[in-house]
Order: C-alpha cells, then sequence, then structure tokens
C-alpha cells in the first residue's frame, strides 16, 4: 500500500518488513524511508517512538483467512491482525487502515475475530468502519475484493461507503493495458515467465472458459476483453496465469474459448502437450501493470519472489483511493506523515 498512499500525499517514515527481497525492493523504491528488517513481534518497539503520527495503514497476513488457503483462524499467520492493534494501541495515531482478504469481513465464521478485533480498537478510542472494495471499480483492469477496516479517533468525521463514491473509474480492459506496454521480450516487457503451458488430463469445466481448470497448475487464462481474476501471491511457474497472444494482439478467435466450447459439447480433452505456442504466462511487468504498480517501479529477487510481491500487494489505485477517503477525513492536519510496517509474509503496517 506504500505507493498508493505516497501518490495520495503521504510521507512515509520507516517500514517493517520481514521477507528479505520484499526489503530490498522497499529499499529501493523508498531509499529515504527507514527501514527495519524483522519480526514486528520482535522489533515493533523500534516504531513505538514515532508520535504525532496521523495514519498508520497495514495489511497482516491473511492466509488464515483466505478462501485460497485453509481459512484457518487459529493459523499462526491470524494473529498478526492483533500485532497490527498493539502498534495502534501504543502510537494512537489520528487513523489507520487495515486491509485483509474478503473473508475476514464478510464470513459469519470469522464474526468473533471481527468483533474481538473492533473491540480492541473502540477501547483504544476509534470509531471503526468496514469496507468491502472491487478494485475494478476504481480503474483497476482487475477484480480483487478486499476489506479495509478504517478508524479514525472520537471525535473525527468516521469515512463511510459513500465517501468511495467521488473516486469511482471505469475500469480499463487487459487488452488496454497490456498492448502499450509491447509484446513479451522487448524493452519494457522483458521479464518473462518461461513455463510451460500444457493441457490437464482431467479438465474441470465451468460456465466461464476462463474459470475452472483447463491447463495444468493453478494459472488460469486471461480474458483480454475484460478484467484479471485476482492475481495471487502463488504466481511463478505453472501457477501464473496465461496469455493468447494471438488473441491479444491479432485480434485472432481465442483458442480458450474454442477449446472450452469443444468440451463443454463432450468432446474429448487434448494431448498434454497440444497447446499452441501462442498461449504463455503472464510476464513480471504485465503482472505488476495489472496490479497499476508504475512502471519504473524497481523489483528484487528471482523471479518467485517477485511474482509473489506483486500478488500481495494491494493493487496501487485501490491504496491511493482509501489513501484518499483517508485525507479527506483529516483535512485541515499539518504535516502529514507515514511510517509503514511490513513484516512477516507481507505484514504491512504504516503510520501518517
Amino acid at each position: 500500500m506504500d505507493v498508493g498512499f505516497k501518490a495520495a500525499g503521504f510521507d512515509l517514515l520507516a517500514a517493517s518488513e520481514l521477507d528479505k527481497y520484499a526489503c530490498d525492493t522497499f529499499r529501493a523504491n523508498h531509499p529515504e524511508s527507514k527501514l527495519i528488517e524483522g519480526d514486528i513481534d520482535v522489533f515493533g518497539e523500534e516504531l513505538y517512538s514515532y508520535t504525532a503520527v496521523d495514519v498508520v495503514f497495514g495489511g497482516p497476513p491473511c492466509q488464515g483467512f483466505s478462501v485460497a488457503g485453509k481459512m484457518d483462524p487459529d493459523d499462526p499467520r491470524s494473529k498478526l491482525i492483533f500485532s497490527f492493534c498493539n502498534i495502534i494501541e501504543k502510537v494512537k495515531p489520528k487513523a489507520f487502515v487495515m486491509e485483509n482478504v474478503k473473508a475476514l469481513g464478510a464470513l459469519s465464521k470469522f464474526e468473533a475475530v471481527r468483533t474481538a478485533l473492533i473491540s480492541r480498537f473502540q477501547k483504544a478510542g476509534y470509531t471503526v468502519t468496514t469496507h468491502i472494495l472491487n478494485s475494478k471499480d476504481f480503474g483497476v483492469p482487475q477484480s480483487r475484493e478486499r476489506v479495509f477496516f478504517i478508524g479514525v479517533k472520537n471525535g473525527i468525521n468516521p469515512i463511510y461507503q459513500g465517501h468511495f463514491n467521488k473516486y469511482f473509474k471505469a475500469a480499463p480492459t487487459l487488452r488496454d493495458i497490456l498492448i502499450p506496454l509491447g509484446k513479451p521480450g522487448t524493452k519494457e516487457n522483458d521479464r518473462i515467465c518461461n513455463a510451460k503451458v500444457t493441457l490437464a488430463a482431467k479438465p474441470v469445466l465451468r460456465k466461464s472458459p476462463y474459470a475452472g481448470m483447463l491447463f495444468n497448475g493453478q494459472g488460469r487464462p486471461l480474458n483480454p476483453d475484460g478484467w484479471a481474476s485476482t492475481l495471487p501471491a502463488s504466481m511463478g511457474g505453472n501457477r501464473t496465469p496465461i496469455i493468447d497472444n494471438n488473441h491479444l494482439y491479432y485480434g485472432e478467435g481465442s483458442w480458450v474459448e474454442d477449446y472450452h466450447k469443444h468440451l463443454m459439447a463432450g468432446g474429448k480433452p487434448q494431448g498434454m502437450h497440444d497447446v499452441p505456442s501462442y498461449l504463455r504466462r503472464l510476464t513480471i511487468n504485465e503482472a505488476a501493470l495489472l496490479q497499476t504498480f508504475p512502471k519504473d517501479y524497481i523489483w528484487c529477487g528471482p523471479s518467485s519472489k517477485v511474482y509473489s510481491q506483486i500478488g500481495n500487494a494491494v493493487p496501487c489505485r485501490l491504496a491511493e483511493v482509501v489513501a484518499s477517503c483517508v485525507r479527506d477525513a483529516l483535512s485541515g492536519s499539518q504535516g502529514t506523515e507515514t511510517i509503514t510496517v511490513d513484516s512477516g509474509e507481507n505484514l504491512e503496517f504504516a503510520f501518517t
């Protein structure tokens, strides 16, 4: 969320991150900010010295609440949402933003967790509102829903769903975003994924050709004329989404749609390697653009780690919208500053 908050006018004072490569990426893009590398529960006290902070924002690990995971609220990583509470209680910012997967904000099985979380924030003196936002409603070419717990100190007007309406923006299609970037292997699109695309021997069919499982691995095909589904943190290798070059660049029919139609009509699956060469994996550059990162953003680490960093991120444009709503609520405050705290599998906090 760092990029989005900076775009909304906040300054990053410090960050905490556990992952080595994410630390390298942060340093490369935010050399002016302090970075605390390590477990937030061990090194978090370094952050308590920051006073007169406007906002704390963060995205604690969500594997225990994720539909893509086991959805186990007892997963140790799930406890890090309460590490976020510790930061709020000690630093006492004017406002905070905590992001997580939609399930934490929507499913009844997590109601006890939500209640405990909000109760702690309220006892610390905050009015808390919960918002489930879809990235595609704010100019991001990706249908990606996330929950945001936004708190402001009692006495400050809280942020309601209607406050986001002024930032609504229709999302472009993948075609709109990817074609100007250039084809894989060109100067601005040079971080390619060489993982082969192979067909599933026992395909799982859904109504849409872009759902189900037509291919081996978890990488699903993307429709150039629509939005991407959520880009997962597990991207890399055969878990990377698939693009039809001929459909994207030359306006030819979709091989994926034709093959799906064949299977839905009762046709037999083709051989594992019977895939045309123009079906390929989404590149790192393309994935970053679909998450609305700037083209000049610097990524550090091997490809698999970079894909993970991209998939774990909140789309920059969505983060900017949330940050702008917080900025609006705090309008009139002077000397806005931000601390980002990111620890343990993308546990991310920030203070403004």
